[in-house]
Protein backbone atom coordinates (compact mmCIF):
# COMPACT_ATOMS: atom_id res chain seq x y z
CA UNK A 1 0.00 0.00 0.00
CA UNK A 2 1.35 3.65 -0.99
CA UNK A 3 0.80 7.00 0.55
CA UNK A 4 -1.82 7.90 -2.36
CA UNK A 5 -5.36 8.19 -3.07
CA UNK A 6 -5.68 7.67 -6.99
CA UNK A 7 -9.29 6.45 -7.74
CA UNK A 8 -10.95 8.89 -4.77
CA UNK A 9 -12.94 11.79 -4.87
CA UNK A 10 -12.41 14.12 -1.61
CA UNK A 11 -14.62 17.07 -0.37
CA UNK A 12 -12.73 19.75 2.10
CA UNK A 13 -14.34 22.56 3.58
CA UNK A 14 -12.88 25.39 4.16
CA UNK A 15 -10.31 24.89 1.35
CA UNK A 16 -9.65 28.32 0.19
CA UNK A 17 -6.61 28.79 2.58
CA UNK A 18 -4.64 27.82 5.43
CA UNK A 19 -4.90 24.38 6.45
CA UNK A 20 -8.03 23.47 4.25
CA UNK A 21 -6.17 24.77 1.25
CA UNK A 22 -3.01 22.38 2.27
CA UNK A 23 -5.51 19.49 2.65
CA UNK A 24 -7.12 19.84 -0.81
CA UNK A 25 -3.48 20.63 -2.52
CA UNK A 26 -2.12 17.58 -0.78
CA UNK A 27 -5.23 15.09 -1.57
CA UNK A 28 -5.38 16.40 -5.37
CA UNK A 29 -1.55 15.78 -5.71
CA UNK A 30 -1.85 12.10 -4.36
CA UNK A 31 -4.06 11.50 -7.16
CA UNK A 32 -7.91 12.21 -6.01
CA UNK A 33 -10.27 14.29 -7.08
CA UNK A 34 -10.81 16.96 -4.63
CA UNK A 35 -13.54 19.66 -4.50
CA UNK A 36 -12.93 22.78 -2.89
CA UNK A 37 -15.54 24.09 -0.40
CA UNK A 38 -15.58 27.65 1.54
CA UNK A 39 -17.97 30.75 1.71
CA UNK A 40 -16.40 32.92 -1.29
CA UNK A 41 -16.19 31.36 -4.89
CA UNK A 42 -13.12 33.96 -6.04
CA UNK A 43 -10.82 32.81 -3.31
CA UNK A 44 -11.65 29.08 -3.85
CA UNK A 45 -10.86 29.91 -7.90
CA UNK A 46 -7.59 31.14 -6.85
CA UNK A 47 -6.58 28.00 -4.44
CA UNK A 48 -7.72 25.60 -7.20
CA UNK A 49 -5.50 27.45 -9.58
CA UNK A 50 -2.34 26.60 -8.21
CA UNK A 51 -3.41 23.12 -7.25
CA UNK A 52 -2.10 19.65 -9.53
CA UNK A 53 -4.39 17.44 -9.57
CA UNK A 54 -8.31 17.22 -10.70
CA UNK A 55 -10.07 19.97 -8.87
CA UNK A 56 -13.02 21.88 -8.50
CA UNK A 57 -14.82 24.38 -6.18
CA UNK A 58 -18.26 24.38 -4.90
CA UNK A 59 -18.96 28.25 -2.33
CA UNK A 60 -21.20 27.04 0.74
CA UNK A 61 -21.10 28.43 4.39
CA UNK A 62 -19.94 25.36 6.25
CA UNK A 63 -22.92 26.67 8.84
CA UNK A 64 -25.39 26.42 6.61
CA UNK A 65 -27.00 23.15 6.17
CA UNK A 66 -29.05 23.66 2.60
CA UNK A 67 -25.46 24.43 1.46
CA UNK A 68 -23.94 21.06 2.80
CA UNK A 69 -26.43 19.68 1.10
CA UNK A 70 -26.12 21.16 -2.32
CA UNK A 71 -22.28 21.03 -1.60
CA UNK A 72 -22.19 17.27 -1.45
CA UNK A 73 -24.59 16.52 -4.15
CA UNK A 74 -22.47 18.96 -6.41
CA UNK A 75 -19.55 16.23 -5.61
CA UNK A 76 -21.30 13.43 -6.26
CA UNK A 77 -22.81 15.03 -9.66
CA UNK A 78 -19.17 16.12 -10.75
CA UNK A 79 -17.17 13.06 -9.38
CA UNK A 80 -19.34 10.48 -9.54
CA UNK A 81 -19.17 9.62 -5.77
CA UNK A 82 -17.92 11.00 -2.23
CA UNK A 83 -15.09 8.87 -0.74
CA UNK A 84 -13.29 11.21 1.83
CA UNK A 85 -15.04 14.13 3.43
CA UNK A 86 -12.51 17.14 5.19
CA UNK A 87 -14.21 18.86 7.51
CA UNK A 88 -11.76 21.52 8.43
CA UNK A 89 -13.84 24.78 7.83
CA UNK A 90 -14.51 26.83 11.24
CA UNK A 91 -14.44 30.54 12.98
CA UNK A 92 -13.80 32.12 15.85
CA UNK A 93 -15.71 35.38 16.13
CA UNK A 94 -15.02 36.18 19.33
CA UNK A 95 -12.17 36.77 22.06
CA UNK A 96 -12.23 36.82 25.68
CA UNK A 97 -13.46 35.31 28.47
CA UNK A 98 -16.34 32.73 27.61
CA UNK A 99 -18.52 33.80 30.77
CA UNK A 100 -19.35 36.94 28.42
CA UNK A 101 -19.71 36.10 25.38
CA UNK A 102 -22.64 37.27 23.63
CA UNK A 103 -25.03 34.81 22.53
CA UNK A 104 -25.46 35.14 18.30
CA UNK A 105 -21.24 34.77 18.41
CA UNK A 106 -21.59 31.50 20.60
CA UNK A 107 -24.35 30.10 18.24
CA UNK A 108 -22.16 30.90 14.97
CA UNK A 109 -18.90 29.39 17.04
CA UNK A 110 -20.90 26.14 17.34
CA UNK A 111 -23.20 26.11 14.30
CA UNK A 112 -20.33 26.21 12.02
CA UNK A 113 -17.59 24.38 14.45
CA UNK A 114 -19.61 21.57 15.84
CA UNK A 115 -22.89 21.35 14.04
CA UNK A 116 -20.91 21.64 10.76
CA UNK A 117 -19.45 18.74 11.29
CA UNK A 118 -22.46 16.46 11.70
CA UNK A 119 -24.58 17.86 9.29
CA UNK A 120 -21.81 17.54 6.27
CA UNK A 121 -20.77 14.08 7.63
CA UNK A 122 -24.70 13.04 7.48
CA UNK A 123 -25.03 14.39 3.64
CA UNK A 124 -21.69 12.35 2.76
CA UNK A 125 -22.99 9.41 4.64
CA UNK A 126 -26.46 9.54 2.64
CA UNK A 127 -25.38 10.85 -0.80
CA UNK A 128 -22.62 8.22 -0.77
CA UNK A 129 -21.04 6.77 2.07
CA UNK A 130 -23.65 4.28 3.15
CA UNK A 131 -23.55 2.45 0.27
CA UNK A 132 -19.65 2.40 -1.05
CA UNK A 133 -17.44 3.35 2.29
CA UNK A 134 -15.25 6.21 2.69
CA UNK A 135 -13.51 8.17 5.28
CA UNK A 136 -14.18 11.00 7.70
CA UNK A 137 -11.33 13.55 8.73
CA UNK A 138 -12.46 16.06 10.89
CA UNK A 139 -10.21 19.10 12.12
CA UNK A 140 -9.65 19.44 15.72
CA UNK A 141 -7.19 21.50 17.79
CA UNK A 142 -5.02 20.35 21.01
CA UNK A 143 -7.08 23.45 22.22
CA UNK A 144 -9.87 20.76 22.32
CA UNK A 145 -7.58 18.66 25.37
CA UNK A 146 -6.83 22.00 27.32
CA UNK A 147 -7.52 25.43 27.91
CA UNK A 148 -6.53 28.85 27.11
CA UNK A 149 -7.30 32.30 28.15
CA UNK A 150 -9.18 34.07 25.11
CA UNK A 151 -10.68 30.96 23.22
CA UNK A 152 -12.38 29.13 25.55
CA UNK A 153 -15.39 28.96 23.38
CA UNK A 154 -13.66 27.96 20.65
CA UNK A 155 -11.56 25.44 22.71
CA UNK A 156 -15.34 23.90 23.87
CA UNK A 157 -16.17 23.06 20.21
CA UNK A 158 -13.13 21.92 19.62
CA UNK A 159 -13.63 19.38 22.19
CA UNK A 160 -17.08 18.46 21.59
CA UNK A 161 -15.60 17.66 17.89
CA UNK A 162 -13.20 15.13 19.08
CA UNK A 163 -15.80 13.37 21.10
CA UNK A 164 -18.70 13.79 18.29
CA UNK A 165 -15.37 11.81 15.68
CA UNK A 166 -15.87 9.09 18.53
CA UNK A 167 -19.64 8.89 18.05
CA UNK A 168 -19.55 9.22 14.80
CA UNK A 169 -16.71 6.30 14.10
CA UNK A 170 -18.57 4.24 16.37
CA UNK A 171 -22.38 4.44 14.69
CA UNK A 172 -20.59 4.36 10.76
CA UNK A 173 -18.33 1.63 10.63
CA UNK A 174 -17.43 -0.95 9.58
CA UNK A 175 -17.84 0.97 6.00
CA UNK A 176 -17.00 4.81 7.06
CA UNK A 177 -13.21 4.86 9.12
CA UNK A 178 -14.33 8.46 11.29
CA UNK A 179 -10.59 10.37 12.67
CA UNK A 180 -9.55 13.53 13.75
CA UNK A 181 -6.82 15.16 13.41
CA UNK A 182 -5.47 18.00 16.31
CA UNK A 183 -3.36 20.64 15.31
CA UNK A 184 -1.39 22.66 17.94
CA UNK A 185 -0.41 26.23 16.76
CA UNK A 186 0.12 26.65 12.66
CA UNK A 187 1.03 29.70 10.99
CA UNK A 188 -2.03 30.51 9.15
CA UNK A 189 -4.63 33.70 8.87
CA UNK A 190 -6.71 32.28 11.50
CA UNK A 191 -4.40 32.07 14.08
CA UNK A 192 -2.42 35.07 13.08
CA UNK A 193 -3.17 36.99 16.63
CA UNK A 194 -1.67 34.13 18.51
CA UNK A 195 1.34 33.57 17.24
CA UNK A 196 2.80 36.93 15.06
CA UNK A 197 4.11 39.09 16.95
CA UNK A 198 5.40 36.14 19.60
CA UNK A 199 6.67 33.15 16.86
CA UNK A 200 10.11 32.71 18.54
CA UNK A 201 9.18 33.04 22.08
CA UNK A 202 6.49 30.22 21.55
CA UNK A 203 9.21 28.41 19.03
CA UNK A 204 11.33 28.19 22.37
CA UNK A 205 9.18 26.70 24.54
CA UNK A 206 8.17 23.13 22.20
CA UNK A 207 9.96 20.43 21.57
CA UNK A 208 10.78 20.71 17.61
CA UNK A 209 11.06 24.68 18.44
CA UNK A 210 9.21 25.78 15.85
CA UNK A 211 5.64 26.74 14.86
CA UNK A 212 3.45 24.20 12.53
CA UNK A 213 3.08 24.83 8.93
CA UNK A 214 -0.63 24.42 7.31
CA UNK A 215 1.59 21.28 5.31
CA UNK A 216 2.15 19.58 8.64
CA UNK A 217 -1.40 19.13 9.53
CA UNK A 218 -2.14 18.10 5.87
CA UNK A 219 0.30 15.50 5.42
CA UNK A 220 -1.20 13.93 8.81
CA UNK A 221 -4.95 14.11 7.44
CA UNK A 222 -2.99 12.07 4.23
CA UNK A 223 -2.31 9.54 6.13
CA UNK A 224 -5.88 9.60 7.78
CA UNK A 225 -7.55 9.18 4.43
CA UNK A 226 -5.47 6.66 3.05
CA UNK A 227 -4.93 3.18 2.66
CA UNK A 228 -2.50 3.11 5.39
CA UNK A 229 -4.87 3.83 8.66
CA UNK A 230 -7.07 1.25 7.41
CA UNK A 231 -7.34 -0.08 10.81
CA UNK A 232 -7.35 3.17 12.66
CA UNK A 233 -10.79 4.69 13.45
CA UNK A 234 -12.38 6.90 16.38
CA UNK A 235 -8.59 8.06 17.11
CA UNK A 236 -7.38 11.90 17.15
CA UNK A 237 -3.97 12.32 15.57
CA UNK A 238 -1.91 15.49 17.70
CA UNK A 239 0.28 17.40 15.60
CA UNK A 240 1.58 20.04 18.00
CA UNK A 241 5.82 20.14 17.61
CA UNK A 242 5.07 18.53 21.28
CA UNK A 243 3.50 21.57 22.69
CA UNK A 244 0.84 19.30 24.90
CA UNK A 245 4.30 18.03 26.22
CA UNK A 246 6.17 21.04 26.88
CA UNK A 247 5.70 23.69 29.44
CA UNK A 248 3.27 25.51 27.97
CA UNK A 249 0.90 24.43 25.40
CA UNK A 250 -0.69 26.82 22.48
CA UNK A 251 -3.57 25.94 20.94
CA UNK A 252 -4.13 26.16 17.04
Amino acid sequence: MELRLAGKVALVTGASRGIGRAIAACYAASGAKVMLSSRKEDALRQAAAGMDGEVDVFAANAGDPEAAAACVAATVGRFGALDILVNNAATNPYFGPAVDIDLPRWDKTFSVNLRGIHVWTAEAWRASMAERGGVVVNVASIGGMSTEAGIGVYNTTKAAVIHLTKVQASELGPGVRVNAVAPGLVKTDMARTLWEEHEAAIARRLPLARLGEPADIAHAALFLASDLAGWVTGHTLVVDGGALVSVSSPAG
